[in-house]
């Protein structure tokens, strides 16, 4: 009995096959949907992977260069403590330099004995010597000459006529003296 119940409740045969049909129909849509699904997880993953190699690449990058921000900034700390002693060292030494100077100063130390003037003095001093050698093997080619004797006579007549005149001019001036302090003597007896 429940068998015929059943039986009676079915829908014909004839309607079974649009029902297959379009059941078979459903079936192809919801494959074809779940293909398209399956191909758009495939690329969600794809892209899924790649960025999360990404971000553990950035990562890494990131973890790198604040390592080497850290190594650099330790440097910078290195070099702005060097810096600062040698500030500290620099206005030191600007310091004592004044103080010596004015040592210096207050003990009559002349600028012509500076290390300054005394290597002007040197540069100078080895030039006139250059020069002086110079003239020196210039005049020697002239020593071995023999004086000439009538430019001896010369000379000896000028040098004579000089002491005379020397003599002369001496002797008018004691005159001058003698007429000069008989008169004050006179005057103060």
């Amino acid at each position: 009995m429940f068998l015929m119940i059943s039986m009676s409740c079915l829908p014909p045969p004839s309607s079974y096959i649009p029902a297959v049909n379009e059941l078979s129909a459903e079936l192809v849509a919801i494959e074809a949907g779940n293909q398209e699904l399956e191909s758009e997880l495939r690329s969600v993953r794809k892209k899924l992977t790649n960025a999360i190699v990404l971000e553990k690449s950035l990562e890494q990058d990131l973890k790198k260069a604040q390592e080497q921000c850290n190594a650099e900034k330790a440097k910078v700390e290195v070099k702005v403590q060097n810096l600062k002693k040698l500030k500290v060292k620099s206005e030191e030494y600007k310091y004592k330099i004044q103080t010596c100077k004015d040592e210096l100063s207050t003990a009559g130390m002349e600028d012509s004995l500076t290390h300054r003037s005394l290597v002007s003095l040197c540069e100078s001093l080895t030039e006139l010597q250059e020069q002086s050698k110079t003239a020196k093997e210039k005049l020697k080619s002239y020593l071995d000459l023999a004086p000439n004797p009538s430019l001896v006579k010369v000379k000896i007549e000028e040098a004579k006529r000089e002491l005379k005149a020397t003599e002369d001019e001496l002797n008018t001036k004691v005159d001058m003296m003698e007429f000069v302090l008989p008169d004050q003597k006179r005057r103060q007896t």
